[in-house]
């Protein structure tokens, strides 16, 4: 008996029209795919009829799935898009896509983790309810309380991916998508808390929206957020993480004290010295201006006056960097599992032949090359670990 004849056709139905749906795919297109009546469709899904195996195959295909996935007891059952849409009725197609991105890369890692017996630990911050009164303050007060519980200090944040992924266990992923958003956030019982990062965007402004959406899983996490660029801050919810990210990136310690060192001996800021300090503390130029506008430390109107007298170039920032000056790397690799942890469950999990190259290639959005490229420098990297660990014994 095989598993497809183990499990209930109603359980089977009930798997194909989520899966379906989160795709957003009707059934009659899914019976036009796959050539059978739109009757045999709503059969399969109402548990009337059972799905023969090439079928499953067809279905699973054409909903950006695997047979696997579908089979197993514990496949991962959660659809983000009606949360997404319900906070926002006029969604377009460019948000629907990076929903259905952002829910395609959890669940195709804790899949990845049920199939491997791995138990991911949350170590999410308290939450913090946005409280009547000056909202920034609260931001600026919850970023520094979630700083000293990492053990930051004021010291600038290297990599506030990893950060995130490795220190509070929040699912984090870099892949391209449409430019107009920034980065997406959500949080489910079963994912726990996810960020889409747009890897279109320069480094620096990833950055800052993973600042930002951390402020949201501070204070909001129960409430999914889409972030455009520009967007206006129209609610509390949305100053208070633009703050948070802010002030988790940019302490006001920290920045006084380095624009002291910096600017030391000048009456003015130049390039060099918005140069120097946005490096330091991994954001972009305007950003940091403007941060220096709020802690007062320049006078108001200082970035539009540098937009108006030739901006700063990247250019001038090669310049001033020289050696310092490190190219975007996830801009070069951005369609692929960019985190260090998502890379080691899916090389574990081929390493045990628990999935074909086909399946993770489908369930983490690849081409073969790039995963076969993934699968080999881990591959590489294990060999390297087995030797040192040879020569320790």
């Amino acid at each position: 008996m095989s598993i497809l004849d183990q499990i209930p056709p109603a359980e089977i139905g009930e798997r194909l029209r989520r899966a379906r749906e989160a795709v957003n795919i009707r059934q009659a297109q899914a019976a036009d795919e796959i050539k059978v009546a739109r009757t045999t469709i709503v059969a399969i899904e109402k548990g009337e009829r059972r799905a023969r195996m090439n079928e499953l195959q067809q279905l699973a295909r054409l909903y950006r799935t695997s047979v696997n996935a579908l089979l197993r007891e514990e496949s991962v059952h959660v659809d983000l898009a009606p949360r997404f849409r319900k906070m926002n009725s006029t969604q377009d197609t460019a948000e629907d896509d990076a929903v259905a991105l952002l829910a395609d890369l959890a669940k195709a890692e804790v899949e990845l983790e049920n199939l491997l017996g791995i138990n991911r630990t949350r170590n999410y911050p308290p939450e913090r309810p946005i409280m009547p009164g000056d909202v920034r303050a609260q931001a600026e007060n919850d970023a520094m309380e979630l700083r000293q519980r990492l053990g930051l200090g004021v010291a600038p944040i290297t990599d506030i991916v990893t950060l995130l992924e490795m220190e509070l266990g929040v699912r984090v992923y870099v892949r391209r998508f449409d430019g107009r958003i920034c980065g997406l956030f959500a949080y489910d019982d079963t994912l726990g808390a996810c960020i889409l990062l747009n890897a279109n965007h320069p480094r620096e402004r990833r950055n800052q929206t993973a600042g930002h959406e951390t402020g949201h899983l501070v204070s909001t996490r129960r409430q999914p957020e889409v972030l455009h660029q520009q967007e206006a801050e129209n609610s509390r919810e949305e100053r208070y993480a633009n703050a948070f990210g802010r002030a988790f990136l940019t302490p006001a310690r920290a920045v006084m004290q380095k624009f002291q060192e910096v600017t030391a001996g000048s009456s003015t800021l130049s390039r060099r010295h918005v140069i120097i300090l946005s490096h330091f503390f991994g954001v972009s130029r305007e950003a940091m201006v403007r941060r220096l506008e709020e802690l007062r430390l320049v006078k108001k109107g200082t970035w539009d006056w540098f937009q108006a007298n030739g901006n700063i170039t990247d250019e001038q920032v090669r310049q001033v960097l020289g050696d310092l000056y490190v190219p975007d790397a996830d801009k070069a690799q951005a369609d692929r599992p960019t985190t260090l942890r998502l890379n080691l469950l899916a090389a574990e999990a081929y390493r045990k032949e628990l999935l074909s190259e086909g399946q993770l290639a489908r369930m983490l959005h690849l081409d073969r090359v790039e995963l076969r490229e993934i699968l080999t420098n881990q591959e590489l990297e294990g060999s390297e670990a087995d030797e040192v660990t040879n020569l320790l014994n």
